[in-house]
């Protein structure tokens, strides 16, 4: 993820201050080496860092840290606002009519942007369509056709029209009762005359209300001259970072941020088009830091859960607080969760679990969850419904028989047994919680968000 290393160095660094009350010059020299080190490594401007560096020593040495607060917490704070004010803001981007047209470089990720996109406004509430004008790139008409039936959402393009300012032109009259309309430009493998002159006649007919530059989080220092000349034809009032679930090292996006004076509007996480999120700086840094962000998961369950009941409408997610926890309500957990997104990023967004604990597991710790999971969705696949329902009908018996239907061992069909009581405990004591119990709770998680100094409760999760 996006200067994912300067987050694990920060947080090694700042580990160190634990127990000071007082910082000296040598320890913020050290962490500032950190930050110049990690940011200039993830291809972030040099004089963006130095700015950068010399406010948070200068901010660490001058101001006072509050009254019962560590220097280790003092720091932090510090480096948590002048991150975000690096960042800056999320661009504004209404929930009402308006036509957004998409710039970039060929493979940015463009298309599956315009997609993504289209679904998130469409989530939102709003009739969205995406007009596809990129006639450069083979196969640019297929893909964003595949991925706006995908996202269930309006869609046009014209395969047999080589003038892009045509579909651009048509595809508006096509689709004018959508509220949201998402115009795809073409790209080329440079930054060519043909390619600015081509997506300044498509401005000048859809007249976008918000110009979006699509950039790959690998980019690099390339990022800088593109930025500039997109900004200097047609104004860029918004970046979209794509493939942010790989090693993109991302400083060279935010460079572009900064070189065009716009800001972060989206962030690209991987190929469907659900791997979206609107970028929220606070949040963005605060998982960067291992601090977790409350507010993008709890999105996150939600869509979630709404969508698998909407798949199963007899299940209802608010009966198992209720009542008792079944394997049945444990298979549907399981789906919302794969619907939530890759495990390690969901873990980043607990406070308490992202950062420092997840530094501290194996390097194969996600895929083996996942893998854990899969066999256990293929074991209740195997399980008939009185099974489902109650669990403890599973004798010896009936672990033999599943574990033949399954192609599982025994092993896994107990590990899940024991997992379902885990969890069945787990859901007892929350019923067993007041709304005042729930919030000291949330606030302990919260107050939790930058230590990531043991495993926690990671164990108490068991598999998952």
């Amino acid at each position: 993820m996006v200067l994912d290393n300067l987050g694990s160095s920060l947080r090694g660094s700042l580990d160190k201050l634990r127990g000071k009350s007082r910082l000296d010059e040598d320890d913020v020299q050290e962490i500032v080496k950190e930050i110049q080190r990690s940011l200039l490594s993830a291809d972030v401007d040099v004089s963006l860092v130095m700015d950068l560096s010399d406010s948070i020593k200068t901010r660490a040495l001058e101001e006072e840290p509050p009254g019962g607060t560590s220097a280790r917490d003092h720091v932090l704070k510090i480096v948590y606002e002048e991150l975000v004010g690096l960042i800056g803001e999320s661009t504004e981007i209404p929930l009402e009519s308006q036509t957004i047209m998409l710039a970039g470089l060929q493979g940015s990720g463009k298309t599956t942007t315009s997609a993504k996109m289209a679904w998130w406004f469409s989530k939102k509430g709003l009739r969205p369509a995406v007009i596809q004008t990129d006639t450069f790139r083979p196969g640019a008409y297929d893909q964003a056709k595949q991925m706006c039936e995908r996202a269930e959402v309006d869609f046009y393009g014209d395969p047999d029209c080589d003038d892009p300012v045509q579909i651009a032109r048509d595809g508006l009259e096509a689709t004018a009762d959508a509220e949201v309309h998402i115009v795809d430009t073409a790209g080329r493998h440079a930054l060519e005359d043909d390619l600015i002159d081509e997506i300044e006649e498509i401005e000048s007919v859809v007249q976008p209300d918000l110009n979006m530059l699509v950039l790959d989080a690998a980019i690099g220092q390339g990022a800088k001259e593109q930025a500039q000349q997109f900004d200097e034809s047609i104004g860029i009032g918004g970046v979209v970072i794509t493939k942010l679930d790989g090693t993109a090292k991302g400083g060279g996006a935010l460079t572009a941020v900064n070189e065009t004076d716009s800001s972060i509007g989206f962030l690209g996480m991987g190929e469907t088009v659900q791997d979206i999120e609107r970028f929220e700086p606070n949040g963005f840094i605060s998982r960067l830091l291992g601090m977790g962000d409350l507010k993008q998961l709890s999105e996150r369950v939600e869509r979630a859960m709404t969508e698998t009941q909407a798949e199963d409408e007899d299940w209802d997610p608010e009966e198992m607080m209720k009542g008792s926890f079944t394997l049945k309500d444990m298979q549907k957990q399981m789906e919302a969760m794969n619907k939530m997104g890759p495990l390690d990023q969901v873990l980043d967004m607990i406070p308490g679990f992202g950062g420092g604990i997840k530094d501290q597991l194996p390097d194969d710790a996600m895929d083996v969850t996942k893998d854990r999971m899969r066999s256990f969705e293929v074991v209740m696949d195997s399980m008939t419904d009185e099974e489902l329902e109650n669990p403890r009908k599973v004798g010896a018996s009936r672990v033999r028989r599943i574990a033949q239907g399954s192609g599982q061992d025994e092993e896994t069909i107990q590990e899940l047994l024991e997992q379902h009581r885990m969890m069945e405990q787990t859901i007892k004591q929350f019923q067993s919680m007041g709304d005042g119990d729930m919030q000291r709770m949330m606030k302990k998680l919260q107050n939790q968000g930058g230590g990531g100094g043991g495993m926690g409760g990671l164990g108490g999760m068991g598999p998952f």
